[in-house]
C-alpha cells in the first residue's frame, strides 16, 4: 500500500510543470512554443507592485525605505499566479532584460513568496528558439544591483515629482507635473524658441550659374576674386561681381582636383538612433516606433516558422553586434550580393559616453528573414520599420560606398566659380541602405586650359535663418548627447510634456505653450539642480555605479534628496500664487454681448464667452499671415486645421471665396507669370517656388 501511495506520488511530480513568468501575453505565447509541453509561460502584464499613487510612499526617515503595495486591478493577476506557482515544479522569471525586467522579477519574487537567491532568473535578448533554450540552461539569481539602480532612479523620480506637482498645483494650476528628465526636455525647447525670438537676420547673397562645354551643362557657384574666398552681403557687392565678367566670352578651367572617396555606413541601431531615424525617414512618432518595435520583438506568426521574435531587444544604447550575427550576415552578403560587398572588419561604432552596454544593437534576430520574404506576415507599421532596422543592419556589416568626386574652377577676368561633382564607382552598403546622399552630380570631363560657356547667372538674395525648433528626433538627440535619460525614457517624456500642454507639436516640431513657460520659470528659478544638465547626467552615472556595484543606492538617493529638500523648504515660502488671467479678445459675445476672453484648452487657446457657464458660445482663434487673399483680393489668408490636425492656408472670406493651399503663401508675386508665391517645405529647408512651376529659388536650409 505504502509503495503504491509513492508511485502515485511520483507520477503527480512528474505530471508538474515548470512555470515561467513574462511580462506579456505575446511574448509568452512564443516562448510556451519554444520550451514544450513540461513548461507553463504566463503574463504578469507588466509591473504588479509599485509604490503608491495617494501619497509619497518613500520614508524619509528611515534610509528612503519605499513602500511598495499591489498596483490597483492586478488583484485577478497576482491571484492567479500565486496559484500558478504553487503548483509548478519550479518558478523561472524572465521579464525584460533591463534594470526594469530585473525590479519585475523581484517583485515577483517577494509576491510569490520566491528566495531571490535562488537560480531562477532567465534572460534572452532576442525571442528565437536557441536563444531562448540556451537561456534556460544557465539560469542565474535576480541581480540586486540592477534592481538597486532601477529603485534608486524610482525613488528620486518620486521625491522630485511628488514635491514639485503639488505646489505647482497649489501656485498655478491643477494637474501640473514636473520630473527629472520631462524639465530639462522643456527647458531645451523653450531655450530653442528664446534663441529664434533673439536671433536678427543678415541678408546674403548668391550667384547659382550654369555653364556648358559642348552640349554638356553643369552647374556651379561664385566663390571669389583673385583666389580669395568673398561674401555677397548684398546686391551692390554682386553687381560689382557682374561687371567684371563678359557673359559672352568664354571661360577658363583653372584647376580641376580628382579625388577617390569613401563612405562607410552607420553602426546598427540603438534605441535613440532607431527613434530618430524612424521620424525622419518614415515620420513615426517616438511612441509608434517603440510599439511597432516592442511587437516585433515579441513575436509575429510567419507562416511556417510560426510565431518568432524578429528582432533584438529595443531598449539598448549599444551599438555590438554577437560574432553569430556577424557570421551569419557575412555569409548572407556573399551568397547575395558578392564577397566584395562584405566587410572583413566592420566598423564599430562610438559609443555614447555613459552607454550601459548591456545588449546588443537593435538588429533582426536572423538576416536570412529578409523584408521581403515575411512582408505578408505583418501590418504597414511593423513592415516599414523592420525594412529599417534590417537594411540598416546588414549595411553595417558591409564595405564602404566608393565615389569618384571632382572640383572644378573656373574663371575669368579674376571671378572665380567652383563646381563639385562626385559619380559613385562602387555602391558598397548603398545597395541596401539608400540615403538622401547617394544622389550623383556627374560633371562633364573637364580638364585644365579647357573654356567652358556661361549660359546663365542667377543673383539670388537670401536671409540667414534661426536654428529650427526641436522635432522628436533631434530632441532625443539633443538628451542622448546631453547624457540625460535613457532608451526607455524618451517616449513618455515627449508624451508627457504634450500631455501636460507645456509644448505643443507644430508642424512635426515643437513649440513652448505659456503653461510650459510658467511652469520652467518656477523650476529654473527655484529648483536649478532639476533643469541642470550636468546634474541630471551626474546622475545617471550613479545609477551605473550601483548598477556595477560601486555604489549603495541609499547614499546616491541622500546625496541628491538632501539639497533638493532645501530648495523645496525656499520654494513653498517664496513662490507666489501665478494667476493665469483670461485674456480680453477685444470683442464681444455675439450671443449675449458680455466680452469674449481667450482660454487655454486641451489643444491650445480658444474664444470663449466671459460668462461661462452661463453662456457656453466659443470660437476658434484664426492667425493671420499678413498676406491678401490672391484670389478674391478681399479677404486676409488665415491658418487653419483639416480634421487630422494638418495646418493649410485658406481665405477669411471662406465661403464666400474657396481660397486654400497646403502651402504657405507670402507676400510677393511671381516675376515670371505675377501669380502668387508660396513657401514649400522640402527635406532639409524650404523653398519659395511658384505653384504654377515658372519660378523656384534655391533652397534655404
Amino acid at each position: 500500500m505504502l509503495n503504491i501511495t509513492r508511485q502515485r506520488s511520483n507520477k503527480c511530480q512528474q505530471r508538474k510543470k515548470n512555470l515561467v513568468i513574462v511580462e506579456s501575453p505575446s511574448k509568452a505565447k512564443t516562448i510556451e512554443k519554444y520550451l514544450g509541453r513540461t513548461y507553463k509561460v504566463v503574463a504578469s502584464l507588466g509591473h504588479i507592485r509599485d509604490l503608491p499613487k495617494s501619497k509619497m510612499g518613500v520614508d524619509l526617515e528611515n534610509d528612503y525605505e519605499p513602500h511598495y503595495i499591489s498596483i490597483r486591478g492586478k488583484g485577478d493577476t497576482i491571484k492567479n499566479l500565486r496559484k500558478e506557482a504553487k503548483k509548478a515544479k519550479k518558478v523561472y522569471l524572465a521579464s525584460d532584460p533591463d534594470r526594469e525586467g530585473e525590479a519585475i522579477a523581484w517583485h515577483l519574487s517577494y509576491l510569490l513568496g520566491l528566495d531571490p537567491k535562488d537560480q531562477n532568473r532567465v534572460v534572452f535578448n532576442e525571442i528565437t528558439k536557441d536563444a531562448v533554450k540556451n537561456a534556460f540552461k544557465t539560469p542565474r539569481s535576480i541581480d540586486m544591483t540592477l534592481v538597486d539602480a532601477q529603485q534608486a532612479r524610482r525613488i528620486l523620480d518620486r521625491l522630485v515629482g511628488y514635491s514639485i506637482s503639488p505646489l505647482l498645483w497649489q501656485k498655478v494650476k491643477k494637474g501640473l507635473s514636473a520630473g527629472r528628465v520631462q524639465s530639462i526636455a522643456l527647458s531645451l525647447i523653450i531655450k530653442r524658441e528664446q534663441e529664434i525670438k533673439a536671433f536678427e537676420p543678415e541678408e546674403y547673397w548668391s550667384i547659382d550659374s550654369e555653364f556648358k562645354k559642348g552640349r554638356s551643362k553643369f552647374k556651379a557657384a561664385f566663390y571669389g576674386v583673385n583666389n580669395k574666398k568673398m561674401k555677397l552681403p548684398n546686391n551692390d557687392k554682386v553687381q560689382e561681381v557682374l561687371k567684371k565678367i563678359d557673359p559672352k566670352a568664354d571661360f577658363d578651367i583653372t584647376e580641376v582636383k580628382r579625388r577617390e572617396r569613401k563612405r562607410y555606413p552607420a553602426p546598427a541601431f540603438t534605441t535613440s538612433s532607431m527613434q530618430q531615424e524612424a521620424n525622419k525617414t518614415l515620420n513615426f512618432r517616438t511612441r509608434k516606433t517603440m510599439m511597432a518595435a516592442q511587437q516585433l520583438y515579441e513575436g509575429i506568426n510567419i507562416g511556417k516558422e510560426g510565431t518568432v521574435g524578429l528582432i533584438t531587444y529595443m531598449r539598448t544604447d549599444s551599438t555590438r553586434i554577437s560574432e553569430v550575427a556577424k557570421h551569419e550576415t557575412s555569409l548572407f552578403i556573399h551568397d547575395e550580393f558578392g564577397a566584395e560587398y562584405a566587410a572583413t572588419k566592420p566598423r564599430k561604432g562610438k559609443m555614447p559616453e555613459g552607454a550601459q552596454d548591456a545588449h546588443e544593437a537593435i538588429r533582426p534576430s536572423s538576416v536570412l528573414r529578409t523584408p521581403e520574404s515575411i512582408k505578408e506576415y505583418l501590418n504597414k507599421d511593423q513592415f516599414r520599420l523592420y525594412n529599417l532596422i534590417w537594411s540598416r543592419f546588414v549595411a553595417s556589416q558591409m564595405t564602404p560606398e566608393v565615389s569618384d568626386t571632382m572640383t572644378v574652377k573656373i574663371e575669368q577676368n579674376g571671378v572665380q566659380f567652383r563646381a563639385n561633382g562626385s559619380k559613385t564607382k562602387f555602391e558598397g552598403f548603398t545597395k541596401v541602405y539608400k540615403t538622401n546622399k547617394d544622389k550623383d552630380n556627374v560633371l562633364p570631363n573637364l580638364e585644365e586650359g579647357d573654356q567652358v560657356q556661361l549660359v546663365t547667372n542667377n543673383p539670388n538674395q537670401h536671409f540667414t535663418q534661426p536654428p529650427a525648433r526641436y522635432s522628436e528626433a533631434t530632441l532625443i538627440k539633443a538628451l542622448e548627447e546631453n547624457g540625460v535619460g535613457r532608451p526607455s525614457t524618451y517616449a513618455p517624456t515627449l508624451d508627457t510634456i504634450q500631455r501636460r500642454y507645456y509644448v505643443k507639436l507644430e508642424s512635426k516640431h515643437f513649440e513652448p505653450t505659456e503653461l510650459g513657460e510658467i511652469v520652467n520659470e518656477i523650476i529654473y528659478d527655484f529648483f536649478p539642480d532639476i533643469v541642470n544638465i550636468d546634474f541630471t547626467a551626474g546622475l545617471e552615472k550613479d545609477l551605473d555605479s550601483i548598477e556595477e556595484d560601486k555604489e549603495d543606492w541609499v547614499k546616491v538617493v541622500d546625496r541628491y534628496y538632501k539639497p533638493f529638500a532645501k530648495e523645496l523648504a525656499k520654494a513653498q515660502e517664496q513662490i507666489e500664487k501665478v494667476q493665469i488671467k483670461d485674456e480680453l479678445a477685444g470683442f464681444n459675445c455675439e450671443i449675449c454681448g458680455s466680452p469674449m476672453v481667450v482660454k487655454m484648452g486641451r489643444y491650445g487657446k480658444f474664444f470663449a464667452c466671459s460668462r461661462f457657464p452661463d453662456c457656453r458660445n466659443t470660437q476658434a482663434i484664426v492667425k493671420e499671415i499678413g498676406v491678401t487673399c490672391p484670389k478674391c483680393h478681399q479677404g486676409q489668408i488665415i491658418e487653419r486645421k483639416s480634421k487630422r490636425g494638418r495646418l493649410f492656408y485658406g481665405c477669411s472670406r471662406y465661403p464666400d471665396c474657396d481660397f486654400v493651399s497646403w502651402d504657405k503663401p507670402i507676400a510677393r508675386e511671381c516675376p515670371v507669370c505675377h501669380s502668387y508665391l508660396i513657401e514649400k517645405k522640402i527635406k532639409g529647408g524650404k523653398q519659395i517656388v511658384c505653384p504654377n512651376g515658372d519660378y523656384e529659388e534655391t533652397p534655404q536650409k
